[in-house]
């Protein structure tokens, strides 16, 4: 049983072989306690931390335990209820012991959501409807925050590139990908502008002087920005 780990023995867990099983095992719930349900004890701590996005045995215990008071309804826990739980913490894949439990909060939080939901729906009177709705919003408004802080947690550390003001002159080309928060913007560079063809030279001006403008008329330049 997970209860009450062995302090003697090493809490890191090795990685195994992931073609070995896919699946993580189930929690086999017992009159004092929890149990990982697998006819190999270790193979089944290594695939449940696996699943739970941790490689310390501690780590993994204090997580099913968490879940396991989490997924308690009517006074005990539900099983199923806490399958559920560990299959979608499997299926987001934290990666490391900050996103196992922020992944643990947001099943935790979902589960309670759907509970609001449901005593919403049977609510007998007004005090009970308000009392659930209030709190069925504030979980609902907690998921999306939660899913946006594990977005942060994994962009951390991948550059962000901004671009503004591109412009491309005649002749150039422009080739910009799929852009988004994190995405490369490709940007080829301006061709040269084409020289000039030769003017014919204006009566009376010697080479390379420029007859002076009528008067009455002023010269205008066009910029590229």
């Amino acid at each position: 049983m997970n209860t009450a780990p062995d302090l003697a023995m090493p809490t890191a867990i090795a990685v195994t072989d992931p073609t070995s099983a896919a699946a993580a095992p189930r929690i086999k719930l017992m009159p004092h306690g929890f149990s990982i349900d697998h006819p190999d004890p270790e193979l089944g701590e290594q695939l449940m931390a696996k699943a739970l996005g941790v490689a310390d045995r501690d780590a993994m215990d204090g997580i099913l335990r968490q879940l396991v008071r989490a997924s308690i309804s009517g006074g005990s826990v539900d099983e199923v209820n806490l399958s559920f739980m560990i299959a979608m913490v499997k299926s987001i894949r934290p990666r490391d012991s900050v996103e196992a439990m922020l992944v643990a909060q947001m099943v935790s939080v979902h589960v309670m959501a759907m509970r609001c939901a449901q005593h919403l729906a049977t609510a007998n009177d007004i005090a009970q409807h308000d009392g659930a709705a209030r709190a069925l919003g504030r979980l609902a408004r907690t998921f999306p925050a939660q899913i946006e802080a594990l977005a942060r947690h994994r962009a951390h550390g991948e550059p962000a590139i901004t671009v503004q003001n591109v412009s491309v002159g005649d002749g150039g080309k422009a080739i910009v990908g799929n852009v988004t928060q994190h995405a490369s913007v490709i940007v080829s560079e301006k061709k040269p502008a084409p020289a000039a063809r030769n003017a014919p030279r204006a009566p009376g001006s010697s080479d390379g002087a420029i007859p002076p403008m009528p008067s009455g008329k002023h010269r205008h330049e066009r910029s590229h920005r």
